[in-house]
């Protein structure tokens, strides 16, 4: 069974081992850094209502190029067009939570992870429910997508559980509201959203820990480069953690998602 992830203080996921020396990549890093993402999926990437590009993905970009002292440069584009706009070398890197899986990767090389959707269990706020375990949730009724990942996790994992299957997202959180399931069990950046909207009206609340089996949750998102192109993944991921450990990624996480998904 997949091991909670361990997150630093104020509910930060960490994905850089800062006690691990890393050698700072040789220069030649571009004199203008190209970033392509889209704009409709906040709060990741949206268009304000002035047109700028704003969202925790173009501003982690933007950190990026602040901490290497390169000018930058971030547009939109459609989503379907985005790994094609790489492989032209129409730009230089996407930043547009593009997942790190096999099909992608025979496209194009991705960085390190910055950030992943893990499963998360939603119970009702202050309710006596023990937190998550395989033993202490035998009997209780989870509710889950059908025929998803985070069914299948739980067949694997908490066989004990009486699980109730939703064709949708909706119906499983309307049933939770209403106290028919005890539990909901579903993406944890979806749920962070919803907990933190006006449908949820502080109804509910996280209860244990993320978890994070690639097999079912993926190996999350990385910034996407050309296939081959290992110098500017290097600067990208020195980069990335340069701004973690610099504190700048917890800012920028709890300024878009105030109700953290870890």
């Amino acid at each position: 069974m997949a091991q909670t992830a361990v997150a630093p203080a104020a509910g930060v996921p960490g994905f850089w081992d800062f006690n691990r020396h890393v050698e700072k990549p040789d220069a030649g890093a571009p004199r203008v850094l190209r970033f392509i993402t889209e704009d409709d999926y906040p709060p990741f990437d949206f268009a304000a209502p002035d047109g700028a590009l704003m969202g925790f993905n173009v501003e982690i970009g933007r950190a990026i190029c602040e901490e290497a002292r390169l000018q930058c440069t971030v547009q939109a584009r459609r989503w379907d067009t985005i790994v094609d706009a790489i492989e032209k070398r129409e730009a230089d890197a996407a930043i547009a939570s593009l997942a790190i899986n096999a099909r992608n990767r025979a496209r194009v090389d991705f960085t390190a992870p910055y950030y992943r959707t893990p499963g998360r269990f939603v119970a009702r706020a202050k309710s006596a429910l023990p937190d998550p375990l395989p033993e202490t949730l035998a009997g209780k009724t989870v509710g889950v997508v059908a025929g998803g990942a985070h069914e299948a996790f739980l067949k694997a994992n908490f066989p004990a559980v009486a699980l109730r299957a939703f064709p949708e997202s909706a119906g499983q959180m309307a049933a939770l509201r209403r106290g028919d399931v005890d539990f909901v069990f579903a993406d944890g950046v979806s749920l962070a959203l919803w907990l933190n909207g006006t449908d949820a009206a502080g109804c509910c609340e996280f209860r244990g820990g993320a978890f994070t089996e690639p097999a079912y949750f993926g190996e999350g998102v990385g910034i996407a480069v050309a296939r081959g192109n290992i110098p500017l993944r290097r600067l990208l991921d020195y980069r990335l953690r340069r701004i973690a450990e610099k504190g700048v990624y917890a800012e920028l996480y709890l300024k878009y998602f105030p109700v953290g998904f870890y």
